[in-house]
């Protein structure tokens, strides 16, 4: 039987896993935290994510405990529509999309798996082309090593060496937050050189999230963010006021690099350690579970490896370039562009948009 070593136990490293399962692969995944935090953030599935969970035999169970969006655009700060997604064509043409909480997606996964497989508490220190692991409970060798350990990735360096994410330029606060009234609508409001984003959760809650142009590593707090978004339309200052300081996340935003090869020997990187990209488009997770269906697909077909690379790499980093693309347009924060920025968004066709989207969304395994 072939064996997988899978460094890192997100949702990118947990869906590898099983996808390696269903192929008859026997599968270690090494996670270095103890145990998932129920804090964190919801996280958009799209179309193309949704055929890849499918493919995984846990699409069902995923919609089950997700909340179909229901409409969505972006507004400016008083509100005021700048574009609005054609929700009925999107679902007639790639299907709806479906917002869930991270931790919920990531226990569908997990419960998937066979008992054992996941190994929590375990920190890697090395990986080699030949298929070793080096970790805080001993050594471990396998016939492929799947580097799913993110942005700072340990297994990347044995693949492409040191490689430095790059910054940005602005950062975010995400939430989950109970909210008295219901939410209806989910999308964004920009402004300048400011953006938040909200959407509804299945059970009642709101994920939501702020970003700002700021320095590396600058400081803040959750007051801070509340006074730079007061003002704004309905329900952001609610949302704000209700979030809780102790289960935010605060993160500023990175990418990498376009990488020469995903893959090196008997490892093979996927997610945020092959191609971190930026959220504009709302596709990081979503490329992390095609990765894991290609990579299942392709480690049974001669020089599998290479296929993986050939087939991801393109794709994954053209999508990353234009989400990086979208973050340059949507932090504008002089009045004249902006205000350019604005009206090339009211005058754009919702047809237009969706035309757009097709490249993305329209992705089988």
């Amino acid at each position: 039987m072939s064996t997988a070593i899978v460094v890192g136990g997100g949702i990118g490293g947990t869906a590898a896993a099983l996808a390696l399962v269903g192929r008859g692969w026997s599968v270690q995944v090494l996670e270095r935290v103890p145990e998932v935090e129920a804090v964190g953030s919801g996280i958009s599935l799209w179309s193309n994510a949704l055929r890849a969970l499918d493919a995984l035999g846990v699409g069902d169970a995923v919609r089950a405990h997700g909340m179909a969006e229901v409409s969505a655009g972006v507004r400016d700060e008083r509100g005021r529509w700048l574009s609005r997604t054609d929700v009925t064509t999107l679902r007639e043409r790639f299907g709806a999309p479906v917002v869930i909480h991270r931790a919920r997606l990531l226990d569908i996964l997990r419960a998937a798996l066979p008992e054992g497989v996941v190994r929590t508490g375990i920190s890697v220190r090395e990986a080699t082309v030949d298929g070793r692991v080096l970790h805080s409970a001993g050594t471990s060798c396998a016939d492929l090593v799947v580097g799913a350990d993110g942005i700072r990735s340990v297994v990347r360096r044995a693949v492409c060496g040191d490689v430095a994410p790059r910054y940005a330029g602005y950062t975010a606060w995400r939430a989950v937050i109970d909210l008295d009234e219901p939410l209806t609508e989910f999308g964004e409001t920009w402004g300048r050189g400011r953006r938040f984003g909200m959407a509804p959760l299945a059970d009642g809650r709101v994920y939501c999230f702020a970003v700002y142009n700021a320095p590396e590593h600058a400081p803040g707090s959750l007051a801070d963010v509340g006074e730079l978004f007061a003002g704004w339309h309905h329900p952001i200052p609610a949302l704000l006021a209700a979030a809780d300081p102790h289960a935010v996340l605060h993160n500023d935003i990175y990418d990498l690099p376009a990488l020469s090869t995903f893959t090196a020997g008997r490892i093979a990187l996927l997610g945020d350690a092959a191609h971190a990209m930026t959220p504009n488009l709302g596709q990081g997770g979503c490329q992390a579970l095609e990765d894991a269906v290609i990579l299942g697909n392709s480690v049974g077909e001669p020089n599998g490896l290479a296929e993986y690379d050939r087939r991801r790499r393109p794709r994954a980093q053209m999508i990353a370039r234009r989400s990086a693309r979208i973050g340059t347009i949507a932090q504008l924060s002089t009045p004249t562009a902006v205000a350019l920025r604005d009206t090339a968004m009211r005058l754009t066709p919702a047809s237009a948009q969706l035309r757009a989207m097709a490249t993305v969304l329209d992705w089988t395994c």
